[in-house]
């Protein structure tokens, strides 16, 4: 018979994923980004959502942007709607009687990141992480980042840089060339350093992190890189953007589209050298532009 509570089943998960953790076993799904950072304790930004829920991140970055946001009637709550039945979720104690204005829009914004990512799944989230601690002990992650956990749990992936290469897009600086475009022509210098860093200056781990950097998780389609899928779960291809190096010193991700932002530098040593410097420097960000 099936537990009332299903509850129990998120504390069940979470006790499996500990113990193939502590065996040295690894798990077959990836999960979502913030996941990990949940695991570790790690705040969520803004850049989680985007990866999350892209359509909820614009919304937001748009009320941002809007120049008289009283205007538009928002309270502190937000509209939940469960099997047909909506109702009202407050924000914060009283939101229902909190108007949203000018000055208190950023903890307006602040208060949707949290409820989205994290109040509206406390009650599963907590029973996953007490039957995960209930096996692993919490003081031996803290080492860890969130890229380091997921790569831990799921194990460092088989990628195929043929594959990769031969199921990317270029834009920007970089449009229509590669061997995917229509006029077929070389691929800029840039790119091609890209493609040689990571064949022959990045081990296994690090070719996983970059893939982390630019898609959000180390995962791999069985069917390969051309079949890559972009947050909304639709086919969306690796992309490699150019910029100008004069307004971009470093590459930039923008996970929810599979692309990285590469200026177009004058040498490879350049390229390589601000390329793992980015990757490396990845598990930060709290960003609404």
């Amino acid at each position: 018979a099936c537990p009332e509570d299903p509850l129990v089943y998120f504390r069940f998960l979470g006790r499996v994923m500990g113990k193939a953790l502590f065996d040295r076993q690894l798990v077959a799904g990836h999960m979502v980004r913030h996941m990990y950072k949940h695991m570790l304790g790690w705040p969520i930004t803004f850049d989680d959502l985007e990866l999350f829920d892209e359509d909820y991140y614009r919304h937001l970055k748009q009320l941002s942007e809007v120049e008289d946001v009283s205007m538009l009637c928002l309270t502190f709550t937000v509209t939940e709607d469960e099997l047909g039945i909506k109702r009202e979720v407050e924000l914060v104690e009283g939101g229902a009687e909190i108007e949203v204005t000018e000055d208190n829009l950023p903890e307006y914004l602040e208060a949707n990141l949290k409820y989205r990512m994290l109040d509206r799944i406390r009650p599963q989230l907590t029973e996953l992480l007490l039957g995960f601690f209930d096996v692993m002990p919490e003081p031996l992650l803290t080492i860890f980042d969130f890229q380091e956990l997921e790569l831990l749990l799921c194990g460092l992936p088989t990628i195929d840089v043929d594959d990769w290469m031969a199921h990317t897009v270029y834009s920007g600086q970089y449009e229509n060339t590669g061997p995917s475009s229509p006029s077929g022509a070389p691929l800029k210098r840039p790119c091609l350093w890209f493609w040689e860093a990571v064949r022959d200056e990045f081990d296994q781990e690090q070719r996983a992190r970059l893939l982390q950097f630019v898609t959000g998780t180390s995962g791999v389609p069985s069917r390969g890189f051309g079949v890559l899928q972009g947050s909304d779960g639709n086919v969306r291809k690796f992309a490699i953007h150019g910029v100008d190096p004069k307004q971009f010193h470093y590459p930039r991700a923008h996970t929810c589209f599979n692309r990285i932002d590469l200026p177009a530098y004058s040498t490879k040593e350049e390229l390589v050298e601000r390329l793992k410097f980015a990757v490396s420097s990845s598990a930060t960000g709290f960003d609404m532009e």
